[in-house]
């Protein structure tokens, strides 16, 4: 039984003091590839690092994350995830998007700097790994615009409810990004994720943020999939080994890895 955690930032400093075995624990937990989606240039060389060291489990991501979006460096860091990108090592464009959350004063410049990554994924044909936070009005009206046959990707820490995930599926080839929110007693996730078919859902785990129940409020770990995965199978009221199958399969579609 194999699972593949599709959103994990192992290189932050939360793991400066155990990275490697962090990585070994979810190896040995069945998380046998660890994607991960890159924030901004700062980040880069520690993300290479650890890729470097599990080449067969850590894959990276090259992206401007929302929240490093600002004016006065904004066309510095695009210009670093276009010359990164030409090295061919990358597996998405990610993590992008539109954070209102911590700043709405940015918006304007959070959908060039989205606009701009997107139109760099379709020419690369990369999928990307979309960032949404008290955004997703402005995201899917951009998504929506630019989608065709050159576009893929997913929706990262889907949290919504049935009619957003039915638009995100409209568009054929994306999928939802399913992680510890889904164990939150009283997120009402488990259910529009009952109305949702598993051929559109990937796991994730978004270390080292939204550890699931019972870890929630601590550090998450890519090994923490497995609760998820066991959520996952209670309200689809199948087996872990096919939750393990069907996202598995998902993701190495998505990402062809």
């Amino acid at each position: 039984m194999k699972f593949i955690d599709t959103h994990s930032h192992l290189y932050s400093k939360q793991f400066n003091d155990d990275r490697s075995q962090v990585v070994k624990d979810a190896i040995n937990n069945g998380i046998h590839k660890i994607l991960l989606p890159n924030i901004s240039s700062k980040h880069t060389k520690g993300m290479n690092n650890l890729c470097q060291e599990f080449p067969k489990n850590c894959f990276p991501m090259m992206g401007l994350h929302p929240c490093d979006v600002k004016e006065k460096n904004c066309a510095a860091e695009l210009k670093h995830v276009q010359e990164e990108l030409k090295k061919g090592k990358y597996i998405a464009v990610g993590e992008i998007g539109i954070d209102l959350y911590w700043d709405k004063s940015t918006l304007e410049i959070q959908k060039e700097a989205f606009i701009a990554q997107i139109k760099i994924a379709k020419k690369l044909q990369l999928p990307i790994v979309i960032h949404v936070r008290d955004s997703f009005k402005e995201v899917i009206k951009i998504v929506e615009k630019l989608n065709d046959t050159n576009l893929r990707g997913v929706f990262h820490c889907f949290t919504l409810g049935y009619k957003e995930a039915q638009r995100i599926i409209n568009l054929t080839d994306f999928y939802l990004g399913i992680g510890g929110v889904i164990t939150f007693k009283n997120s009402g996730l488990d259910k529009t994720i009952r109305q949702i078919n598993l051929k559109n859902i990937i796991l994730e785990t978004d270390s080292p943020y939204l550890a699931p129940t019972p870890y929630r409020g601590k550090r998450n770990e890519s090994k923490n999939l497995a609760i998820i995965a066991n959520k996952l199978a209670e309200i689809y009221e199948c087996s872990v080994e096919e939750i393990a199958k069907i996202t598995t399969e998902n993701a190495t579609s998505l990402f062809k890895i």
